[in-house]
C-alpha cells in the first residue's frame, strides 16, 4: 500500500440520471466510503452523481480528493471544501491523476465520460499495467447492456475471455463494500 490513505476512485455521472435510485446509490456510496475510512477520489464536480457522492462523503466525515481539468471548472462546478483538489490541463491527465491516487476503482452509473474512464482502466488492466480491483455497480441492471457488449466483443474474438474477469460486477453498495473490503484495509 502506498503512503496515501486507502482510496477508492469513483467514476460516475455528472448528471443525476432519470432513475432517482441512482442518486441514492451515489449518496450511499459516499457514506460507505466515509464509514470505512476510505478516501473518495473523484472528478471534483459538485453536480450529478459526482456531487452526491462527494457531499455524502463529506457529510459523513470522510476524506475527499478531487481532480478536474481547467475547462470543466465552470461546467462541472468544482466542489468547494475538498480535502485536496488537483486542477489538470486535460481529461487524460485527470484520469491519470485519479488512477494514481487510488487503490481501487468503483464505477457507478454515468454517461460517455464514465464509459471512457471505465474502458481506460480496464484496458490498462488487460495489458498488465495494473491489478487494482475494478468494481462495476450494476444497480437495477443499469450496466447490463455494457456487460452484453463485453460478452459480444469476446465472442467475436476481439478480446480475450479473461477480460470479463478484470471487472467485478455487484448489484448494490452493500456488495460494493464487500468487494472493496477484500482489497483495502479499513
Amino acid at each position: 500500500m502506498s503512503a496515501f490513505p486507502p482510496s477508492v476512485c469513483v467514476f460516475c455521472g455528472s448528471r443525476p440520471g432519470s432513475d432517482p435510485a441512482m442518486v441514492g446509490l451515489a449518496r450511499d456510496t459516499g457514506q460507505m466510503l466515509a464509514r470505512r475510512g476510505w478516501r473518495l477520489v473523484y472528478g471534483a464536480g459538485d453536480i450529478g452523481l459526482m456531487g452526491e457522492t462527494a457531499r455524502a462523503t463529506q457529510a459523513a466525515g470522510g476524506r475527499t480528493f478531487g481532480v478536474i481539468p481547467t475547462h470543466l471548472m465552470q461546467g462541472e462546478v468544482a466542489r468547494a471544501g475538498l480535502d485536496a483538489l488537483v486542477i489538470t490541463e486535460t481529461m487524460h491527465e485527470r484520469k491519470k491523476v485519479m488512477f494514481a491516487n487510488s487503490h481501487a476503482i468503483a464505477v457507478l452509473p454515468g454517461g460517455a465520460g464514465t464509459l471512457d474512464e471505465f474502458f481506460e482502466v480496464v484496458t490498462w488492466a488487460q495489458i498488465g499495467l495494473h491489478r487494482k480491483p475494478i468494481v462495476l455497480v450494476d444497480q437495477n441492471g443499469f450496466w447490463q447492456p455494457l456487460l452484453a457488449l463485453i460478452e459480444h466483443v469476446i465472442a467475436q474474438g476481439f478480446a480475450p475471455a479473461f477480460l470479463r474477469d478484470l471487472v467485478t460486477v455487484v448489484p448494490d453498495v452493500a456488495m460494493l463494500e464487500v468487494a472493496l473490503a477484500a482489497h483495502l484495509p479499513g
